[in-house]
């Protein structure tokens, strides 16, 4: 008895999603990974048949019976599953039958590819933006040292003018050189520490809620979608406010823009559970969603619109989403994005313990 406990404790804290079933093909276990996967309480599942859990594309109906009735074990590499509610996903499979006293039983291990690819993509969107920060703060430095002389120059030469009226040129200068360096600061984000503390993201988001409400009015849709289960994390409130308002207002400035009828900007919270976040894997993550329904990203922004001064919108700085990233770096987070015309989604990922 006690094996059978230590072998259900194994699976049960694997990272490979592991399902069972029996010789009619009915579920009778399913680990966390694989509950997290098909996003299917264990409890709910067992009992069903393999298809309330997921539909294959192709016609391997064979294959899975004749594996539940000659024990013949079989793989298969980036099959296309359909989940009840419509969601893709693309995945590598084994099943292996194992002979019992009632017939065969079918342990199967399933491996999301494109949860792989994904993780690929974030390694590679970490090591960029740190590539981008060492760049822009090389930049910053060459750029604020002349800014700094011809500022000098310019105070200088207007103590040295004999006349009033010419000195709204030296203005100007003055004005301008202040201006480019309160950009150059913009750009490389927040100079200030985070002050981490224990934050609550749903006071967070009705932070940003009432003041996007207040600015907008009800032109455009707000709607909350909240996991009331999510705990407090360790955060900078007031940085997560600026993160989360930076997205929203890029959100809500779109849908104006393209004139969006019935224009709506949904927050929603998942915890995500056993994720892992580039290389790292956290226990517990906080998942932010902003929906909205506008026109899309242009595809030839996607790669690059976490970047300085890369924006889509003639009236944008292209600050607002760099800041944003830079913050839920320093929050060990990263901000995804996915668009298309009528849904765009910033996904926010924090993990729940803070790791200095």
């Amino acid at each position: 008895m006690a094996s059978l406990d230590n072998h259900k404790l194994l699976l049960d804290n694997l990272t490979t999603a592991v399902i069972q079933l029996n010789s009619e093909l009915a579920l009778t276990y399913l680990n966390p990974a694989a509950e997290m996967l098909f996003a299917c309480g264990a409890n709910r599942a067992i009992g069903h048949p393999l298809s309330s859990l997921f539909t294959e594309h192709d016609d391997t109906d064979n294959a899975w019976r004749q594996a539940a009735k000659e024990g013949h074990p079989f793989t298969k590499r980036e099959t296309s599953l359909t989940l009840p509610n419509g969601q893709h996903m693309i995945v590598d499979y084994t099943v292996n039958p194992i002979l019992t006293p009632g017939g065969y039983t079918l342990v199967v291990e399933l491996q999301a590819r494109d949860r792989l690819l994904r993780i690929s993509k974030e390694e590679e969107l970490v090591a960029q933006q740190e590539t981008l920060r060492t760049l822009v703060r090389g930049m910053a430095h060459e750029i604020k040292n002349p800014l700094g002389g011809i500022r000098g120059a310019a105070q200088l030469l207007e103590r040295a003018l004999p006349e009033e009226s010419l000195k709204d040129y030296t203005e100007v200068i003055i004005s301008e050189a202040d201006r480019l360096r309160n950009l150059v600061d913009r750009m490389l984000g927040p100079r200030k520490v985070p002050n981490f503390s224990a934050v609550n993201i749903h006071k967070v988001l009705e932070h940003v809620f009432a003041l996007i409400s207040a600015e907008q009015g009800s032109k455009i849709k707000l709607i909350r979608d909240y996991d009331p289960s999510l705990p407090d994390m360790n955060g900078d409130q007031e940085q997560l406010i600026q993160a989360i308002l930076n997205i929203v207002r890029n959100a809500m400035q779109a849908l104006r823009e393209a004139k969006t009828e019935d224009g709506q900007i949904t927050f929603r919270t998942r915890a995500k559970r056993q994720f892992t976040l580039g290389s790292e894997r956290h226990r517990l993550l906080c998942q932010v969603d902003i929906i909205d329904n506008g026109p899309g990203i242009p595809k030839e922004l996607m790669e690059t619109i976490f970047y300085p001064l890369v924006t889509g919108r003639a009236s944008g700085t292209g600050l607002g989403l760099s800041i944003a990233q830079t913050i839920m770096h320093q929050h060990n987070g990263l901000i995804e994005c996915k668009s298309e015309p009528g849904n765009t989604v910033f996904r926010l990922m924090i993990p729940l313990e803070h790791k200095k």
